[in-house]
């Protein structure tokens, strides 16, 4: 579509359509202007898995790695894969927006929402966020560039102002944004915070440079509610405010236009803009969307990208060549065959992104031949987190937890035997189809009913969770949503039993009120309004085998929102007999694995981690287990880094993130050696936070500058436990040379030429980590990424990395980009400490 075809459109709109258009018709579309011929533009959050309109766990999605999980691989190929995965996924769910990815960087190990982040650097971060949008955008669906900017933790967040000299904001902050303009991306979404005291949604730093310099041409989509002026954010460069039909815009913004305070030419080029992002999207008929071709994103339909191992994102039942949107009868469940191509993709990417941090003596890869009793241990062993909380979560059709995985790779080899080893408290389980039924059908699951003020039932439905962000139903016209089960517990004894809700809650067990409190709401964040209401609990005595009828209604109050939840789970059990029985165990079998990770209290949006241990008591029981079998591996299932204070004493370490729904599969192929653990740490790993979470009197000051993560580690007395880039593998390499030019131009690229070879006894993946320095310029860090790239060799092979090292590497911000002459160290090897070879550069014009 060429700029007069889009002009044309704009000129047949009256300035009340036009404005009309900038607010969200719902939730999670656009409206539609029939006059030209404009759709509703569909959007979902998507970092993990693409969940489509509202929250329902009958549409299920396929549940990707995490973000973390993904930079851990070090891999744009298949960062790119993922994203074309998204792109089919938002497809089947007829969504032409994708809410990812998420650039924000990991400034504190501290921040809540690190699984959602990629990295704690900004050229790793820039480069696999630009392969996911090449990877979403080349299937005609946008990607969204999220969160702009210093949206770097969840204390306050919405209100939080960061204050970030220019210089770090530029070198640091804006750089992976940057590259996702490089990379084309479609959408940028707007912060809910401050910067340097002025909100994101009305920031100067929306026009320059994101449109300016950088030429961004796409939308600027606000965070949900995220806009909170008519006028101010309407004469910054914020081009769409979600959600809606609710927002300060529509009439207030139409009265500011007439009144000269915000000049007509800016409503129309946010309404061309937003024209353009629906042609490219196939949501404007009529308009042939923009070539999605990116010359650097190569082949996307080449057997390396797409190959039969990697899942075939091709295939046409997904995909509506003509109109780029989903064909007739596509949203729903996935062929079969694409379906188990799509979880051997997501298979080999938990492998893929898996972390080996420590191997002594060689434990790792298990041989299955060997072992004849195994031991799997921790409570994150049956019941894993195989994603965060908050806005970006999923429902999965089904999961892979570690001990399934290992007992079907073990099949015939060996027996697994699993004990919890510690009780996590925290909240009880929401009610499913395992324990509950539908009082009225019979059917695992539940009945979810809405009422009227007079108590009349005006909707009922059947769910298979307690868990109800979005109950469906004419919820205008009710007043009470009520939850009912008949439950039949697995065990007698204590359990909590619970509500969760705003307004005024109710309990009743086989009738008796349990819980009769009105919870007031207190937060605006609407991932807490929404999403995570409080719990109230209380223990109450079941007898095994007894069916009980459990029954939760829930007031509908104005500013609640209408997320619920019933819950019930055995109370927890004696810890010093759940450690007892889990290191008899142990002490039993040839080797135990143990599970270990954080809880949804800990690692969730909207929250930020008071600690960087692990909860309730998984320390004491690693250290008990390997202290009961020296062949001890210990798996981490987390978004972000734990502090392991054991880590000397288990045998093996390893970091499986939240792995999505094949978790298990590709954690077993690790142990066992079928896969290699491919990841390196996208993220120092430390006991302790260097930089702080909690603003002071609405201030976060980013005191640190460009020093985050390993730069800030660099600079200080002490080491962390793991740095920035570390990774073992079932291999051995010896760094044997480094070849860089002697003399580069200001303003030019470099190449850097890295041999190594395979001193191991099988084949492996190695990632070369090129860092450059300048020791005599006190202001850049001591040393920073330039540059990486990953080999594989067999064994004994040498092989030679070619690491392309940007021009931008060189340079620093002062006013604009300058390139200081002078020497400048070259660095290469496998992490930010472990670098054996280097070389001298001399920048010059001459």
């Amino acid at each position: 579509m060429i700029p007069d075809d889009l002009d044309r459109l704009v000129d047949k709109l009256d300035l009340e359509s036009k404005v009309r258009l900038l607010t969200g018709a719902t939730v999670w579309r656009t409206p539609a202007e029939p006059a030209i011929g404009l759709e509703p533009v569909v959007t979902s959050d998507g970092p993990a898995g693409v969940r489509g309109e509202g929250w329902n766990e009958r549409r299920t999605s396929l549940s990707l790695p995490s973000a973390t999980a993904l930079a851990a691989t070090w891999d744009e190929s298949l960062a790119q894969s993922m994203g074309e995965l998204l792109a089919v996924e938002a497809r089947r769910k007829g969504v032409h927006v994708v809410l990812a990815p998420t650039l924000n960087l990991h400034r504190s190990p501290l921040a809540g929402r690190h699984f959602e982040c990629y990295s704690e650097d900004p050229l790793l971060t820039g480069r696999i966020g630009a392969a996911v949008i090449r990877g979403i955008q080349s299937r005609g669906v946008a990607a969204t560039a999220k969160h702009y900017v210093a949206n770097d933790s969840e204390t306050d967040r919405l209100t939080l102002d960061a204050r970030v000299d220019e210089r770090t904001l530029r070198e640091v902050y804006l750089a992976p944004f940057e590259a996702a303009v490089q990379a084309g991306v479609w959408v940028v979404m707007s912060a809910y915070n401050g910067v340097n005291g002025v909100t994101m949604s009305e920031n100067e730093l929306l026009a320059e440079p994101l449109k300016g310099e950088w030429g961004f041409d796409g939308v600027v989509v606000s965070d949900w509610g995220a806009v909170r002026s008519a006028v101010a954010s309407a004469r910054a460069a914020q081009d769409l405010v979600m959600p809606g039909p609710d927002g300060p815009w529509g009439e207030a913004l139409v009265a500011a236009v007439r009144a000269g305070e915000v000049p007509e030419p800016a409503i129309d080029d946010k309404v061309r803009r937003l024209l353009r992002l629906a042609a490219r999207v196939g949501a404007l008929p009529g308009f042939p969307a923009p070539s999605t071709t990116d010359p650097s994103a190569g082949d996307l339909t080449t057997p390396s990208a797409l190959s039969p191992t990697a899942g075939n994102l091709t295939t046409p039942s997904a995909l509506n060549p003509s109109t780029g949107g989903p064909t007739a009868g596509s949203v729903g469940e996935r062929p079969d065959r694409a379906e188990r191509l799509d979880r051997a993709l997501l298979r080999r990417t938990v492998a893929a992104s898996t972390v080996l941090l420590r191997n002594e003596g060689g434990l790792l890869p298990l041989s299955p031949v060997r072992l004849t009793r195994v031991a799997v241990i921790g409570p994150n062993a049956a019941r894993p987190r195989i994603q965060g909380g908050g806005s970006a979560g999923v429902y999965p059709e089904s999961l892979v937890t570690p001990l399934a995985g290992l007992r079907t790779a073990l099949n015939g080899h060996a027996e697994v035997h699993h004990a919890t080893g510690v009780a996590l408290g925290g909240l009880p389980a929401p009610l499913d189809v395992a324990i509950a039924r539908n009082p009225r059908t019979g059917e695992p699951g539940l009945l979810v009913r809405l009422l009227d003020a007079a108590g009349a039932e005006i909707h009922a439905e059947h769910r298979l969770t307690g868990r109800l962000p979005e109950p469906e139903g004419p919820i205008h016209r009710a007043a009470t949503v009520e939850v009912r089960a008949l439950v039949l517990p697995d065990r007698a004894g204590q359990w909590d039993v619970a509500a969760a809700g705003w307004g005024r809650l109710e309990l009743t067990v086989d009738g008796r009120v349990v819980i009769d409190e009105t919870v007031p709401r207190h937060t605006d964040d609407p991932a807490t309004v929404h999403l995570a209401p409080p719990y109230r609990t209380e223990r109450v005595t079941f007898e095994a085998g007894r069916q009980v009828e459990i029954v939760m209604r829930r007031e509908l109050v104005p500013g609640g929102g209408r997320a619920c939840v019933l819950a019930a789970a055995p109370a927890p059990a004696d810890a010093a007999a759940e450690l007892a029985a889990a290191v008899e165990l142990a002490g039993s079998c040839d080797v135990a694995v143990v599970v270990v990770g954080t809880t949804e209290q800990a690692e969730s949006e909207g929250v930020d981690r008071e600690t960087l241990a692990l909860p309730e008591g998984q320390d004491e029981l690693v250290r008990a287990v390997a202290a009961a079998n020296p062949a001890t591996v210990v798996v981490v299932n987390s978004g972000g880094p734990v502090a392991m204070p054991w880590r000397k004493e288990a045998a093996a370490v390893l970091v499986s993130w939240f792995p999505g729904e094949e978790g298990g599969n590709g954690l077993a192929d690790v142990l066992l050696g079928r896969a290699e653990p491919g990841g390196r740490l996208p993220t120092t790993w430390a006991d302790r936070a260097l930089a702080p979470t909690v603003p002071e009197r609405g201030v976060l000051e980013y005191a640190e500058g460009p020093h985050i993560g390993y730069r800030g580690w660099l600079r200080e007395q002490d080491s962390p436990a793991y740095w920035f880039g570390h990774g073992l593998g079932y291999t051995t390499w010896a760094y044997e040379g480094l070849w860089a030019p002697e003399r580069v131009a200001p303003g030019r690229p470099v190449r850097v030429r890295v041999t190594l070879r395979n001193t191991g006894r099988r084949a492996g993946r190695e990632v070369v980590q090129v860092y450059l320095a300048r020791p005599q310029d006190h202001e850049r860090p001591v040393r920073w990424l330039a540059g990486f790239a990953a080999v594989t060799a067999g064994p004994g092979e040498q092989v030679e990395a070619v690491v392309e090292v940007p021009a931008r590497a060189f340079q620093h911000w002062a006013g604009a980009w300058r390139t200081a002459e002078g020497e400048v160290s070259v660095l290469a090897g496998r992490s930010a400490a472990d670098l054996p070879l280097e070389a001298v550069i001399t920048v010059s014009h001459s």
